[in-house]
């Protein structure tokens, strides 16, 4: 392994002589290492599911267009995690005047004490090696941040030290800006940066000029800007001044998942379900799209403001807290294994209410009513996935004889099993799910719960609190007709 200059001189003979870093902005270091990651088939952003089609092609021209860009798209849309992965297009590390602020460009320093010191030094000038991820500055906008904060300011301590006036370019303490200077600097949150902030940055943006406390200092940095923001600030409130917006050279929206099987797949990555340990965790399938489903059914839910959204965040929390709550139920029985339960999904209501924020007709309902619904909805279409053609007419004249179901929530597995196996029929639809009556009995009374849970959701069979499952008791009919036996019997849709 080639030992790194660690002089200036030693640069200049290495092999990263002036024509390779000397005048090489940024941004087309950006676009020479996408073009050979693209080249190559190397994934761009890993860990992003459902935006190969839409959100990525268009950061990519935007890249490869030299352009300053705006992520546009609501809470949970990993609009940071995508700024965050840019750094991976930056060379592994870069030489840079060691003990500089601003990163300095050893072959064209910019700062006044990095010039004086290279005409000083000369090829004895210390170099330092900075690596890709201290090349990503990234400020959370809040309307409290000042112009000192991003692009810096005169300091008095510094001027009375070195004696130097309070106009002299040295006395300068650089901000985040120019600490990002040969890197990406990111601002999330953007419409909520003040005003003349956003003039400080569209200025660097353009002409690469700064003032600090009205002393002009001629600073034309190196930096690719990226920004997000919420597409409600961005348009209603027209909180982004329109010079700004107009040096911004792309604006790319970004989409909550397309579909049930992208959404599960963030939400299995990014979710805490390998635990490890005892007892072993599992979460069905099924229980991973119920728990999906209820997203999709919340971002169309009229009674939930969809300018707010709802987070990827909602699925994730909701799993998690399913699983803990299978869990703490096998620890009360010293089980070795747990699946969840839809029941489980209910207990993981709290996870939920907090994602979403509701119209005025959702505030008359109750954010945990609403959460209930859009978890039944979801149970009913899972189960309709699962059992379209199946025949139930066996397990519903058990309840509408008479027949009713109630196990106790802390019931192991084993006890819950017992009691799911007294109603005739129930176990002979789990191949759906592809469960054996014969298995794991946590995975068996996680299926047979969902399949009674289904018909409840249907309405073909009733459950309270007070009773368990049964079957509400019919009224008689209005009329002696005879009722006509051609109506087909219920579909599930």
């Amino acid at each position: 392994m080639t030992t790194q200059p660690e002089t200036l001189g030693q640069l200049r003979s290495s092999e990263w002589p002036e024509a390779k870093i000397g005048h090489r902005s940024v941004k087309q270091e950006l676009r020479e290492n996408l073009l050979r990651k693209i080249e190559t088939g190397e994934p761009l952003f890993k860990g992003i599911h459902g935006y190969e089609e839409t959100v990525i092609p268009q950061i990519v021209n935007s890249l490869l267009s030299r352009h300053h860009f705006i992520l546009l798209g609501l809470r949970g849309q990993a609009k940071t995690r995508i700024l965050r992965g840019l750094a991976a297009f930056l060379d592994p590390v870069i030489p840079a005047i060691a003990g500089c602020e601003i990163n300095d460009n050893p072959y064209h320093p910019l700062c006044r004490s990095c010039r004086e010191r290279v005409a000083k030094e000369g090829d004895a000038t210390p170099i330092q090696w900075i690596p890709r991820d201290r090349r990503y500055v990234e400020k959370l906008a809040t309307p409290d941040v000042t112009i000192a904060d991003i692009i810096g300011d005169v300091d008095p301590i510094k001027a009375a030290r070195s004696g130097r006036d309070l106009s002299d370019e040295m006395t300068i303490h650089y901000g985040l800006l120019p600490r990002a200077n040969r890197g990406i600097f990111a601002i999330n949150e953007l419409p909520d940066l003040a005003g003349k902030i956003q003039v400080g940055l569209f200025n660097i943006m353009q002409e690469g000029d700064i003032q600090i406390k009205g002393y002009p200092v001629r600073l034309p940095l190196d930096v690719m800007l990226v920004f997000t923001a919420n597409p409600e600030d961005y348009t209603a409130r027209g909180k982004i001044i329109t010079p700004l917006k107009d040096r911004i050279g792309a604006e790319i929206r970004t989409h909550y998942p397309g579909t049930l099987a992208e959404g599960m797949s963030i939400t299995s990555q990014e979710s805490w379900s390998n635990r490890g340990g005892v007892p072993r965790l599992t979460a069905p399938g099924y229980i991973r799209e119920i728990i999906e489903e209820v997203a999709f059914h919340a971002r169309e839910d009229k009674r939930i403001d969809k300018r707010s959204g709802v987070s990827q965040r909602l699925p994730i929390s909701c799993l998690e807290n399913a699983l803990s709550n299978a869990e703490q139920r096998a620890v009360r029985n010293h089980e070795t294994s747990a699946a969840a339960r839809v029941a489980d999904i209910y207990s993981a209501i709290p996870a939920m209410t907090g994602k979403f924020e509701l119209e005025y007709e959702g505030e008359m309902k109750g954010a945990e009513n609403i959460a209930r619904e859009l978890i039944r909805s979801a149970v009913g279409k899972v189960f309709t996935r699962h059992f379209a053609d199946a025949n139930f007419q066996p397990l519903v004249q058990f309840f509408e004889g008479g027949g009713d179901l109630k196990v106790p929530a802390g019931a192991s597995a084993a006890e819950h099993c017992a009691q799911l196996r007294t109603v005739p029929g129930l176990f002979d639809l789990l191949g759906a799910l592809n469960v054996k009556a014969n298995q794991n009995p946590a995975e068996v009374a996680s299926a047979a719960e969902f399949i009674l849970e289904g018909l409840w959701a249907h309405k073909r069979i009733s459950r309270s609190e007070e009773r368990g499952y049964f079957a509400e008791a019919r009224k008689a009919p209005e009329s002696r007709e005879a009722p006509n036996r051609n109506v087909p019997r219920r579909q599930f849709n």
